[in-house]
């Protein structure tokens, strides 16, 4: 059984995928420098509240040893200082002890207790007030107190006799009342300021992060506007190459090849709805035609085997669709084995021929010794076909079509050559493309439909075979598929 996520933490998430990314980048941002502020603040409160501290305990620590040193206390020993004096059992012996010494100063409280905390002599500037004693301690003892409302810091030293024991205590106290209030001080300062300061940097790192992701907001608006009659319409590229500029550059090479493949898929439409309405467009015709009147058996079985070339065009011409179809689905997968060359050629062949004979076309395979290559026999064959039928429609009457197996160093080299029209070299890239015709020479009136070199250099590519072609205009062009080693 799983877990679902709380309901507080599904808010959450949705909360921040809603988000954009300016505003992600400026909260995280925000809260990772927050966060680092905090700690800041808090070490500077910690560090000035343990300065203030450690100088009252300072003072405080001075004033306990001008104190014992002004009393006239009898010396015998004190604990707690270097070179420190020792004290025996009657160490109170001046009278006036807490006139003399706080005559003008009121804001210092000292206190003398015995070893049982009963108070012996103190300041008169602590009234019926006293300081608090921790009884037992025998060394030196810093301490928050209070005198009345009133906060203090207190330092108590304790006095021992020649036997080591403790025969009173001495405290020292100040107000921390200044102290306080400016610790206080500091405190509401950050804490006031700290929120601000936030605030101030989410809407400056929002600032610059809109301006950082700008050339994004390009590219969601360029790519919002770009339909299928603006193609054309780029994304503009940022001055600074950066990841954004990569960014813009691939979204634009996406663009080339979006446009590219539609401009493929129209023309591809287009040619394949004129070549289908052509041979629908005659058939009917002739039908039309024929039902009009009564007409001799004579003329009834020319128009029917019209009407039959033309269907029978039309078929081919769905197949070659087919197959371009299912090349371009990625569903074919060629079956690549181990064959002797000249086994699907010469099916080709036998298949080419009465076409071949119907011209007066000679078909000449030249002797070749056996030659082995990896391919696929069923689709070698379609390739063979469809190069030999290609060369026998473009060649005049009386003509040959050569074949010739040899080997190349490690590759074996088929090559088909006619003697016909040839194709003109700056026509020559194009040639492999569907429904492509060299003008005048690649008309429909010579049964072709465009599409038979666009199925070769598809075959072979599966295949891993090299397609080329060399031609000359009115010497006649050859086509040469070589195979891997």
């Amino acid at each position: 059984m799983t877990n679902s996520p709380a309901p507080a933490q599904r808010g959450r998430s949705k909360l921040f995928s809603s988000m954009s990314i300016r505003n992600r980048i400026a909260l995280y941002y925000t809260g990772a420098t927050a966060l680092l502020i905090a700690i800041v603040f808090a070490a500077i409160i910690f560090t000035v509240d343990s300065v203030v501290y450690r100088h009252l305990d300072e003072e405080l620590l001075k004033e306990a040893v001008e104190t014992l040193d002004e009393a006239h206390i009898r010396k015998d020993r004190f604990e707690g200082f270097s070179g420190a004096d020792k004290y025996d059992d009657d160490v109170f012996d001046d009278d006036d002890f807490s006139e003399r010494r706080h005559r003008d100063i009121d804001s210092e409280f000292i206190q003398i207790t015995d070893a049982g905390g009963r108070v012996v002599r103190k300041s008169s500037s602590l009234f019926d007030n006293s300081l608090d004693v921790e009884r037992g301690k025998a060394g030196t003892v810093f301490r928050n107190s209070t005198i009345g409302s009133s906060a203090v810091r207190q330092v108590q030293l304790p006095l021992t006799g020649r036997d080591g024991s403790i025969n009173g205590y001495l405290a020292v106290a100040v107000p921390v009342r200044g102290a306080l209030l400016v610790l206080r001080d500091m405190t509401t300062i950050v804490v006031v300021s700290f929120p601000f300061i936030t605030l101030v940097l989410f809407a400056l790192t929002r600032l610059i992060a809109g301006r950082s992701i700008r050339p994004i907001d390009e590219v969601i608006a360029t790519a919002e506007t770009i339909t299928q009659s603006n193609l054309d319409q780029r994304i503009p590229l940022p001055a600074n190459r950066d990841e954004l500029y990569r960014m813009s550059v691939t979204v634009n090479a996406l663009l080339d090849r979006l446009q590219q493949a539609f401009q493929r898929e129209k023309q591809f439409t287009a040619d394949a709805s004129h070549e289908l309405k052509t041979p629908l467009a005659i058939v009917k015709g002739t039908l039309e035609v024929l039902v009009r009147k009564p007409r001799t058996v004579e003329h009834y079985e020319s128009r029917v085997n019209a009407c039959l070339a033309e269907l029978n065009r039309m078929a081919r011409l769905i197949d070659q669709l087919l197959l371009l179809a299912r090349d371009d689905s990625s569903s074919m997968k060629p079956a690549i084995v181990e064959i002797d060359v000249a086994a699907p050629l010469e099916a080709a062949l036998s298949r080419i021929e009465p076409f071949a004979r119907q011209k007066g076309i000679a078909l000449a395979l030249a002797d070749a010794p056996p030659c082995r290559v990896k391919a696929d026999p069923s689709l070698l064959e379609i390739m063979f076909g469809n190069l030999l039928s290609n060369a026998i429609k473009y060649s005049p009457e009386g003509s040959s079509v050569e074949i010739r197996i040899e080997r190349k160093e490690a590759a074996v080299v088929c090559a088909i050559e006619d003697h016909g029209i040839g194709i003109p070299a700056e026509q020559l890239p194009a040639i492999f493309d569907r429904f492509y015709r060299v003008d005048e020479s690649r008309s429909s009136g010579t049964g072709g439909s465009g599409l038979g070199l666009a199925i070769v250099k598809k075959l072979a590519d599966l295949q891993s075979i090299a397609i080329s072609v060399r031609s000359e205009a009115g010497k006649g062009t050859t086509f040469e598929l070589t195979f891997p080693s």
